[in-house]
Formats: C-alpha cells, sequence, structure tokens
C-alpha cells in the first residue's frame, strides 16, 4: 500500500524558513512524479510544486515561486520541500501527494485524481 509520511512542519516567525520532508512507500518512487498541496484552515487544497521522477524537473505555484524549493532523493524515497521567507498565507497543513498513476501533471489545478496523502504536516507562520 502506499504510504507518505510528512515531517518537518512547526511554527515559524515571519520572513523564516522551514524543511518539510515526505518519506514513501508501497511504489516504485523512482518512477513517480511527486507533489506538495497544502490546505489553510476552511480553504480548499492548494497545489504548491511537482517534480519529476528522473532529471528533477520542478514546476511550482506563483504563490511558491522565487521562495520554495522542492526536491528529491530516489536513493531514500524522500521528497523535501525548503520555505523560505514565509508569511502568514503560508500557514497550512502541507501534504505530499502522489496522482493515481506516475505522472499527475506538470502544474496542477485539479487535485481529483490524487487519491494518496500523507497525514499532513501542520505549518504556522506567526510573530
Amino acid at each position: 500500500a502506499v504510504l507518505l509520511v510528512e515531517s518537518g512542519g512547526g511554527l515559524v516567525q515571519p520572513g523564516g524558513s522551514l524543511r518539510l520532508s515526505c518519506a514513501a512507500s508501497g511504489f516504485t518512487f523512482s518512477d513517480s512524479w511527486m507533489y506538495w498541496v497544502r490546505q489553510a484552515s476552511g480553504t480548499p487544497a492548494e497545489w504548491v510544486a511537482s517534480i519529476s521522477p528522473t532529471d528533477g524537473t520542478k514546476y511550482y505555484a506563483d504563490s511558491a515561486k522565487g521562495r520554495f524549493t522542492v526536491s528529491r532523493d530516489n536513493a531514500k524515497n524522500t521528497v523535501s520541500l525548503q520555505m523560505n521567507s514565509l508569511g502568514p498565507d503560508d500557514t497550512a497543513a502541507y501534504y505530499c501527494v502522489r496522482h493515481k498513476s506516475p505522472y499527475g501533471g506538470t502544474i496542477v489545478e485539479d487535485l481529483s485524481g490524487f487519491p494518496y496523502w500523507g497525514q499532513g504536516t501542520q505549518v504556522t507562520v506567526s510573530s
């Protein structure tokens, strides 16, 4: 079974940084695009970043460009999200997700094809 486990969230002051990690198992990680999604309280989930399985091609939502960096380690079956210059609008639960197939698109507007989600890690940006 697909298992995704996020870690690294917490409380950070505005302008600060956090690094989220996701440990994946139950599928061929090195063949799969991986994604980060976030959901603020009372709002729909929002795609944040995508990373290809082999050449590391990355895509970011406009809200993440220039501040967030997605990376992966296929040897360790992990995907990470480095978040810098965090602001209150970044407060959300962050999820590592996988599409029902190895490729779920580059820029994601519809999350309905993503049945595999981790439990999420909460990021709170507040002074």
